[in-house]
């Protein structure tokens, strides 16, 4: 005879019904095969890329994207050595799954070691990193990020050096993205030495460090994508696939990134022109599933729906403080009808329940079957039933028989 702990029974059959949940919210996803950076440079005429976006370009956004045809994606700029020296900021800063590829990490960083370590920690898990060398915000560099390394062409070379020789596969890419000097001939001298020191490929934002608003300039980053022998991708000004095929057919580059663009209309490289409600409705979904945080999940509506509200509805919108008022807004508004899974992760949520999500599951799988159940407990009651009309009635006949039966069976209770 076994004896079994009955807390491991317990746990046992969590897992058991966790693992059955599983089964009915996952069946019939399939991971499919990807290409890596640079066999979509090579296979593709021009590749749609997803820049890399503080706050934004986070998991839950990038999985969004990557249904509306985005072939590439970034992460946002993550400090190199906080990474290295923080597991918090590991935790925090990077989250990915299987099905979150091809994927390059950017990071920012002003020493070759910090950017090779920090590469090494994340490349079984990538595609490739990136250098952040066109970020023009003062704080960034004045810590020796960003923009001000596109004045320092020999550190770069060097961090390039050092990065590329920490990872032996050959198809994983070491990339920097860049910003345009005053003249932009120095621009292109300094992408022929990041080229000359290993980049894999080089992102042109089109405008200086001290520009904003003003129009990308194309003919400099044509002049970049003539000189070169590795793949350019140009940044700034894609708001459209009209905008994306403009800039390739002017510069000949090899690839787009869209920000904005991407925020504003995640199904841009679909061809879309705006945010259909499709996408809205896969955004909340995702959102829910990966457990975004509401800050996060309610700014990223509100630059998806910006173009289809009117300003007072964009003002209403914009205050509401709880996912359930979100939602309910877009119920309303646009009709909108979610899954089953979006039900349970929306329950999950809004109760801030963690140690009892399997049960939550569990319950609600149980409440859907619960005419099933039904029919199984009436089946077994007629059951139950007709065996006792069959039968025979013949062992009561004589009653002072049916008495000593009854006495019997008290004595026998009351010895117990």
């Amino acid at each position: 005879m076994v004896l079994v702990n009955s807390s491991s029974c317990i746990i046992c059959t969590i897992n058991i019904f966790k693992y059955l949940v599983l089964i009915n919210m996952d069946e019939g996803e399939i991971v499919t095969p990807y290409m890596k950076p640079l066999e979509l440079f090579k296979n593709k005429e021009l590749v749609t890329i997803c820049a890399p976006m503080v706050r934004y370009s986070k998991l839950a956004f990038r999985s969004l994207v990557r249904k509306y045809g985005c072939d590439l994606c970034f992460t946002p700029m993550i400090i190199s050595d906080c990474f290295i020296q923080s597991i918090r900021a590991r935790h925090s800063d990077f989250t990915t799954c299987k099905e979150d590829r091809p994927l390059v990490v950017q990071f920012a960083a002003s020493k070759g070691e910090d950017w090779a370590q920090a590469t090494k920690l994340v490349a079984p898990y990538c595609d490739g990193v990136d250098l952040n060398c066109g970020c023009p915000q003062r704080w960034a560099m004045a810590e020796g990020y960003g923009a001000c390394l596109i004045h320092k062409p020999h550190l770069v070379a060097d961090m390039i050096h050092q990065t590329r020789n920490t990872v032996t596969d050959p198809d994983f890419t070491v990339s920097i993205k860049i910003r345009l000097h005053k003249d932009y001939k120095h621009t292109v001298d300094f992408a022929r030495q990041m080229e000359a020191a290993g980049a894999s490929f080089i992102t042109v934002h089109g405008r200086t460090q001290d520009q904003r608003g003003d129009p990308v300039c194309l003919e400099a980053i044509a002049d970049i994508k003539s000189a070169l022998q590795i793949p350019v991708v140009a940044n700034g000004d894609v708001r459209s696939m009209d905008d994306a095929h403009r800039i390739h057919h002017v510069t000949g580059v090899d690839g787009v990134m869209a920000a904005r663009g991407m925020l504003e209309n995640p199904a841009m490289y679909a061809g879309y022109k705006t945010t259909p409600q499709e996408c809205v409705k896969d955004w909340v979904n995702i959102a829910l599933k990966t457990g975004t945080h509401f800050t996060c999940f309610h700014h990223h509506l509100i630059y998806m729906l910006e173009k289809s509200l009117s300003r007072g509805e964009r003002k209403y919108f914009n205050i509401l403080g709880s996912t359930s008022g979100v939602l309910t807004y877009l119920t309303e508004k646009y009709k909108m009808e979610f899954s089953r899974s979006f039900y349970i992760n929306l329950i999950s949520r809004e109760c801030n329940i963690i140690g009892w999500q399997t049960v939550i599951r569990i319950v609600i799988i149980i409440w859907q079957n619960m005419i099933k159940i039904l029919i199984i407990i009436l089946i077994i009651i007629c059951t139950v039933v007709i065996k006792i009309h069959h039968i025979s009635p013949s062992c009561f006949r004589n009653s002072a028989i049916g008495d000593n039966i009854h006495k019997d069976e008290k004595y026998e209770l009351t010895q117990e």
